[in-house]
C-alpha cells in the first residue's frame, strides 16, 4: 500500500498532543526529520533532521538515557533489526527513563512500522505526572489493605479467600454436617481483547464493574478476587438459600450485557457443599470452577454464532470489500490505535465505503458494529442538530485542502441518550496520485 508523506505528516498532527517527540525515519537510507518541535528536549539542542539516524540515535541515547536503560535502548537502534521489524510488520513498545537537566523522567517510547514498509514512527510520550501519581498511590496503600483487600476493586483478594479456605476446612474436619455453604466462580469473558484493543485502563474498568456487578447480586456474601479476571462468592445466609434465583440473575444480566455491550459480560458456575460427599473446602471450588468454565464455552458458542451472522450481513451489499483490502484496513487501523492514545478512533477505506471503528466508540455511542458500511450516515445521526453544518463544513474542507487537518467541536449523542461534545480530528492517506485513499479520525470527548 502507497501511502503518501503528506498522509503521515496529517496523523502527526492529528495525534501530536498525545506525543512528546516524534521522528520520521527511513531505515534503509537512513534519513531521519523530526515531525513535531520536541517538548522532551525543548531546550537542549539537537537536529531536526539527517541522513545518519543510527548514529545520531546512539548518540543521543548515551546522553540522555539513564544507566540502567541503556543497553535495550541502544539495541533498539540496531539497523539490521530494524528492517527486520519492517519485513515483519512488528512494532515496539518500552518503557525508559531519560535524564536531562539531571533530573529523570519516565517515558514510554514506541517504534512503530509504518504501512509503507519504508518508513518507522519513534514516538517517545512523556509520563512522568502518571508514574509519579502511581509511586505515591503505592505508598499511601495501608499494610493491612494491601495484605487482604484487592486494590483495584476495594473487595477481598486472594490472600483473604486463602485465609477463609483454611477457616472452612477446620470447620468441616470439625463437624461437616453443620456446614451451609455455597460457592459461585465468575470469570470476566473476552478481558485480553479489552486489553489489547482499549488497553489496560479499560480493562481495569472492565474489572471494577464486574465486581461492582457481583456484589450487588450476591449482597449479603463475601467476594473475592483471586485472579485478573476471576471472582469467587462464598453464599451464606439469605444468598445461599436464594442461590439458583440470584445465579440466574446474575446470566440474564451478563447476557443483556453481551448484546448490549453497555456491561461486563460474566461467565459462571455454582456448586453447594455436601457432607456427604465433600471432605474438603477445594471439591465444592473445582465444583463450581469446572462449571464455570462449561458456561464460558456455552457463551463463546454463541458468541461465534452471532459474530458469523453479523459477518454475513455486513458482507451482503452491493459492493463488499474484498479480504485484501480488508486485511490492508485492518493493519493501518492497528497501527493508528497503537499511537493513538486517548480518544475514540476510526478508519474507512473510500473505495468501498467500508470503516472500522473503536471498540470503545462503538460500546459508548451505541453503535452495531465495529466493521461498517456507509458509516457517515449512521454517525450523522448521532450529531446535535445545531452542531452538523458545522461537521459538514468540516469534511467539505478537509476534502478540498488536503494539506491540512482542521480540528471541529460538536455534540454527540451517547448510547444513554445524552449529548457529549467532543473534539474531531480528521486526516486523508493518499496513494500515488494523491487522491484520498483513507479517510480516517481521532474523536476525544473534552
Amino acid at each position: 500500500m502507497d501511502i503518501s508523506l503528506t498522509g503521515f505528516y496529517q496523523i502527526s498532527i492529528a495525534l501530536g498532543e498525545h506525543y512528546d517527540s516524534m521522528y520520521y525515519i527511513d531505515v534503509e537510507s537512513e534519513m531521519y526529520m523530526e515531525f513535531l518541535p520536541s517538548k522532551l528536549f525543548l531546550n537542549v539542542p539537537h537536529p531536526k533532521s539527517g541522513n545518519k539516524f543510527f548514529k545520531f540515535a546512539r548518540q543521543s541515547a548515551k546522553k540522555y538515557v539513564h544507566p540502567n536503560d541503556l543497553n535495550k535502548v541502544l539495541q533498539f537502534y540496531n539497523k539490521k533489526k530494524m528492517l527486520e521489524f519492517i519485513a515483519n510488520k512488528t512494532s515496539q513498545s518500552m518503557l525508559i527513563r531519560l535524564v536531562i537537566d539531571e533530573r529523570i523522567i519516565h517515558v514510554r517510547h514506541i517504534l512503530i512500522v509504518c504501512e509503507d514498509g519504508q518508513h518507522i514512527l519513534q514516538c517517545m510520550e512523556n509520563i512522568e505526572d502518571e508514574f509519579q501519581e502511581k509511586a505515591e498511590q503505592q505508598h499511601l496503600l495501608s499494610a493491612e489493605r494491601m495484605a487482604r483487600r484487592d486494590e483495584l476493586t476495594g473487595i477481598k483478594n486472594k490472600n483473604a479467600f486463602r485465609e477463609q479456605a483454611q477457616i472452612y476446612d477446620k470447620k468441616i474436619e470439625k463437624n461437616p454436617a453443620s456446614m451451609k455453604f455455597g460457592i459461585v466462580m465468575c470469570d470476566v469473558n473476552n478481558l485480553k481483547i479489552i486489553n489489547d484493543t482499549r488497553g489496560h485502563s479499560f480493562g481495569d474498568e472492565a474489572i471494577q464493574k464486574a465486581s461492582q456487578m457481583i456484589c450487588e447480586v450476591f449482597k449479603y456474601s463475601p467476594v473475592f478476587r483471586i485472579g485478573g479476571d476471576e471472582f469467587l462468592v462464598l453464599l451464606t445466609d439469605n444468598d445461599y438459600e436464594h442461590r439458583d434465583e440470584l445465579l440466574d440473575l446474575l446470566k440474564e444480566e451478563s447476557y443483556t450485557n453481551k448484546t448490549t455491550r453497555v456491561g461486563p459480560d460474566i461467565a459462571c458456575g455454582l456448586s453447594v457443599f455436601d457432607p456427604e460427599k465433600d471432605t474438603c473446602f477445594s471439591s465444592v471450588f473445582n465444583r463450581a470452577d469446572s462449571l464455570m468454565y462449561e458456561n464460558k464455552k456455552e457463551l463463546k458458542s454463541s458468541a461465534e454464532i452471532i459474530s458469523k451472522k453479523t459477518f454475513l450481513k455486513t458482507t451482503s451489499k452491493n459492493n463488499p470489500i474484498t479480504k485484501e483490502r480488508k486485511r490492508m484496513l485492518d493493519g493501518l487501523f492497528e497501527t493508528y490505535l497503537t499511537i493513538a492514545g486517548d480518544g475514540y478512533v476510526f478508519l474507512n477505506d473510500m473505495k468501498y465505503d467500508f470503516s472500522r471503528w473503536a471498540i470503545s466508540l462503538v460500546d459508548d455511542f451505541g453503535l452495531k458494529d465495529e466493521y461498517m458500511y456507509a458509516a457517515e450516515k449512521i454517525w450523522k445521526k448521532l450529531i446535535h442538530p445545531e452542531d452538523l453544518p458545522a461537521f459538514q463544513e468540516f469534511i467539505q474542507g478537509l476534502f478540498s485542502e488536503h494539506s491540512e487537518v482542521h480540528p471541529v467541536s460538536y455534540r454527540v449523542r451517547k448510547r444513554d441518550g445524552s449529548y457529549v461534545l467532543v473534539t474531531f480530528r480528521g486526516f486523508l492517506l493518499n496513494d500515488a496520485d494523491n487522491t484520498p485513499k483513507y479517510f480516517g479520525g481521532i474523536i476525544v470527548p473534552k
